[in-house]
């Protein structure tokens, strides 16, 4: 019984998710999403890939989706891990071990607290052939996949002023 009192509102929890999620970045600052929007999308085909992989090899499973051709981790993929990415790069990016103490803090919420508690439990997903210890190597390499692509974004821009600070003083010479 209490159990289809939970269930009944899965689809809402879903929608909530991804929706408070993105009214987070009205906090966030435009110069801040813009200089962190590529890793959050990057973060998400990631994800969205490693989700595609847990289906075919049924690594967990997600039992409500928003919609019934849409898999019920699209809500995760670019709600949680994709904004919430782009809010610990915000807060740590430049101070790595700050960074990886974040993501243990906020994987091990997700992994212990959020699957094993709730999701589990109000019949929304649930980990199956994957243990817990594995999803956690696997969001820290993630982890490790974020800041690097960070790390190569920052090294980009950096390049590309350079090169524009370069032709602006040529200009300025002739």
């Amino acid at each position: 019984m209490v159990k289809s009192k939970l269930m009944k509102y899965n689809k809402f929890v879903l929608l909530m998710m991804l929706v408070v999620s993105w009214l987070s970045l009205l906090l966030f600052g435009k110069s801040s999403f813009k200089r962190f929007i590529p890793a959050g999308i990057f973060i998400a085909l990631v994800t969205g890939l490693e989700n595609y992989a847990a289906k075919k090899r049924t690594w967990w499973w997600w039992y409500e989706k928003l919609h019934p051709k849409l898999s019920g981790s699209i809500p995760f993929v670019f709600g949680p891990f994709m904004i919430g990415s782009m809010w610990v790069l915000k807060l740590t990016y430049g101070k790595f071990n700050r960074y990886l103490i974040v993501n243990l803090i906020v994987d091990s919420f997700f992994i212990f607290i959020l699957i094993d508690k709730w999701l589990k439990k109000w019949g929304i997903a649930s980990l199956v052939r994957m243990k817990k210890i594995q999803l956690s190597l696997l969001l820290f390499i993630d982890s490790l996949l974020l800041y690097g692509f960070q790390l190569l974004i920052e090294k980009i821009k950096v390049v590309k002023w350079k090169e524009d600070d370069s032709e602006i003083q040529r200009k300025n010479i002739r």
